[in-house]
């Protein structure tokens, strides 16, 4: 697709919505199983912890696979989020991984669907900070004299 030319409008908007999803299952990983910070200080402990996350995703995205299957719908109709909570109480109650807990755990993920939402537009902003401190605009240092000589600054309400 280097050339505008070769390409179509309709070739040019199923790429797009492919970029959706993706842009969608990022957020999955970032957001929905908490990947927004990472914990490991060194480079090899940060590669380590990526690559968890990934094979935790795609087990989701298997179980969502599989779930689909045997219950007749696609596997984008099926929440992630909903999957992810399922599987995690699962582990909690320590069930077995035998053919008929697989098969309830199949039915309960296929019953959570997400709509289709074609056309969706979203802005690429957030409303609120989400934290209520403020951010830090000079030196650490800085501000931990300031604090010593006049306090901690009044909430703002």
């Amino acid at each position: 697709m280097l050339c505008a030319k070769d390409v179509g409008k309709i070739e040019l908007k199923n790429l797009y919505k492919k970029r959706w999803h993706v842009e969608l299952d990022f957020r999955d990983i970032k957001t929905t199983m908490g990947m927004e910070t990472l914990s490991c200080k060194t480079p090899e402990m940060i590669e380590k912890e990526l690559w968890v996350y990934f094979l935790a995703y795609n087990l989701i995205r298997l179980l969502m696979s599989q779930s689909a299957l045997l219950n007749n719908v696609l596997p984008r109709q099926l929440s992630f989020k909903h999957t992810l909570q399922l599987w995690l109480s699962w582990l909690q109650c320590g069930a077995t991984l035998c053919e008929d807990n697989m098969i309830q755990l199949s039915i309960l993920i296929a019953q959570k669907t997400v709509g289709n939402r074609p056309g969706r537009v979203e802005p690429r902003a957030v409303k609120r900070r989400p934290k209520p401190m403020p951010l830090l605009t000079r030196k650490r240092a800085e501000a931990r004299a300031d604090i010593i000589k006049n306090g901690h600054p009044r909430k703002l309400k």
